[in-house]
């Protein structure tokens, strides 16, 4: 039993076990095998390596957005002139990634809280019995008081009067000047892996640049003044359409970095994308079309609160940060390797499907790679 156990340690530890190989002279054979062989090589070499950079490891952005429009609009409604400034198209003021420029509005002047008729479109009445049984809808101008205006063929309601009329949107738009007001984007990003400091102001743009340029795909494409006109038109809108009833549009701010390159070179690349549903749709697709809101500016007059009503109609701007660094690494590149030479055992197995299952001389081919033994144990 001593002597059993003894040769059983000394064959663990003192002998070595290797597969027995063949050489196969089969010129198709050879083929097959260089050919999978060079596909796997091309797959690790241009897929693992060169595409998806295999070779580095990736990190993460942190960024932030500061904006700020410039440019000042004029209109006259019914006689009455009205400058329209930066602290007056756009919303909200901070100067945040998402915002509104407003390019169109219906402005109520003078509302103060009343009794007051609907609006005809909202449906006629015969009798103070018609708005009893509330057979109009209500339409969130107010609270109905059951009686039916004479003059007027509609029922009386308690709500901030006159009602403001919106089913008529200024066309052309009363801000169509709105199409040349610019945009300046200051975007700051780090990626905290690599402790990688970037902004938007590259390489290159400096106070007297910025006083110049404009963005431009081809002659200016790192200068981060934009005009509107020029953001709607990238989005694939028409200005004229989008500024009478809203849209809205994202801007894409991408930074693709290699890291392994001098950091000049990490700089970012802008996308415009219009979103929702386009104004320039078949009547018959259109819900809901294009983006407005509404505000109001009270004030008291003669002991009366009042305010006036506006609906905005304005174009939505909604910046977003997308950043990624890659460098090199030398555990995913170890790691590359090894599951690339793993992979070139595919050959083998190829090779010998065809070599043992499909050549004419296959049960030869299995005699020369299996060497096949009997043992017999005796009592």
């Amino acid at each position: 039993m001593m002597n059993s156990l003894a040769t059983a340690l000394s064959d663990f530890f003192f002998e070595y076990e290797t597969p027995r190989q063949v050489l196969v002279r089969n010129k198709h054979i050879g083929v097959v095998c260089r050919l999978v062989q060079l596909a796997v090589l091309g797959y690790i070499v241009g897929w693992v390596f060169l595409y998806e950079k295999g070779y580095q490891s990736t990190g993460s952005a942190v960024s932030s957005v500061l904006t700020k429009m410039k440019g000042v609009g004029f209109t006259r409604v019914n006689g009455t002139e009205r400058v329209w400034d930066v602290a007056d198209y756009v919303f909200p003021e901070q100067g945040d990634s998402s915002f509104v420029i407003m390019t169109n509005y219906i402005m109520t002047e003078g509302q103060r809280q009343g009794t007051c008729p609907e609006p005809s479109d909202q449906g006629l009445c015969k009798s103070d019995r018609d708005c009893d049984e509330g057979k109009f809808k209500r339409t969130g101008h107010g609270q109905m008081t059951g009686k039916c205006v004479n003059e007027t063929g509609t029922c009386e309601v308690f709500a901030w009067c006159p009602i403001e009329h919106d089913r008529e949107i200024p066309n052309p738009p009363l801000l169509m000047s709105s199409e040349n007001y610019t945009l300046f984007i200051k975007n700051s990003i780090t990626f905290p892996q690599f402790q990688v400091f970037r902004s938007n102001l590259v390489e290159g743009i400096d106070n007297k640049y910025l006083k110049s340029c404009i963005y431009n795909e081809e002659k200016d494409r790192y200068c981060p003044i934009f005009r509107l006109g020029d953001i709607v038109k990238l989005a694939n809108f028409e200005f004229s359409a989008i500024a009478r009833e809203g849209g809205t549009i994202g801007i894409i701010i991408s930074w693709e970095c290699n890291l392994d390159l001098p950091i000049k070179y990490c700089r970012p690349e802008y996308q415009f994308h219009g979103l929702y549903r386009s104004v320039e749709e078949e009547e018959s697709a259109k819900a809901s079309v294009g983006y407005n809101f509404r505000y109001a500016k009270y004030y008291m007059e003669g002991g009366v609160e009042k305010r006036t009503l506006i609906k905005v109609f304005g174009i939505r701007l909604d910046i977003t940060v997308r950043g990624e660094a890659r460098k090199f690494d030398i555990i995913p590149t170890l790691t590359a390797i090894g599951s690339g030479v793993g992979i070139f055992g595919v050959a083998t197995v190829v090779c010998d499907l065809v070599l043992l299952h499909v050549l004419p001389k296959k049960n030869l081919y299995k005699n020369m790679k299996f060497k096949y033994t009997v043992s017999q144990e005796e009592d």
